[in-house]
């Protein structure tokens, strides 16, 4: 079997796959609230930056800069699946491993932004991005970034996963 070896880069920005065990699960968008909060508490014990996010039924994508001189997400994310499964009272949910990419440049970046926001697209569970309402992409809306119709004639299908 071949040992999967993690990027510790501190200070790095990091693209984020995180999954249920059970993909026909909806847990996370049903208890979205939930998962706000846990990440909330996680962001209270060990900071870091959110730069996107979204949250689908079974699964979510995130991106995340973490302070200069720290490299630590491995503990962030064992927080937060933890603070997440403690407050709905069940055993763990989540899958063991998750993906993870450390951005490489500003190309890279702008690549898994687009991927996170098209998501709820390419899962078909909306025809426009701006309609996912678990989505940053209401922040860069709000920002100026994008307007709520980015991306609305391309098919999530157009984005598949950046390189």
């Amino acid at each position: 079997m071949v040992q999967y070896r993690r990027n510790w880069l501190p200070g790095g920005t990091y693209f984020f796959t995180v999954t249920l065990a059970d993909r026909s699960s909806t847990l996370l968008v049903d208890h979205v609230d939930a998962l706000r909060d846990a990440t909330r508490k996680t962001r209270d014990a060990m900071p870091f930056e959110i730069v996107a996010a979204v949250v689908m039924p079974n699964h979510l994508h995130a991106l995340w800069t973490l302070p200069e001189g720290d490299a630590n997400y491995a503990t962030r994310w064992r927080l937060l699946k933890t603070h997440f499964t403690k407050s709905l009272g069940i055993s763990t949910p989540w899958q063991r491993r998750y993906w993870e990419h450390t951005i490489r440049d500003e190309r890279d970046l702008a690549n898994h932004i687009n991927y996170i926001h098209i998501n709820p697209v390419k899962h078909g569970y909306v025809t426009r991005a701006s309609d996912w309402p678990h989505s940053s992409i209401h922040r860069q809306i709000a920002n100026g970034i994008v307007t709520s119709d980015w991306a609305a004639e391309i098919s999530g299908a157009e984005f598949g996963e950046p390189a």
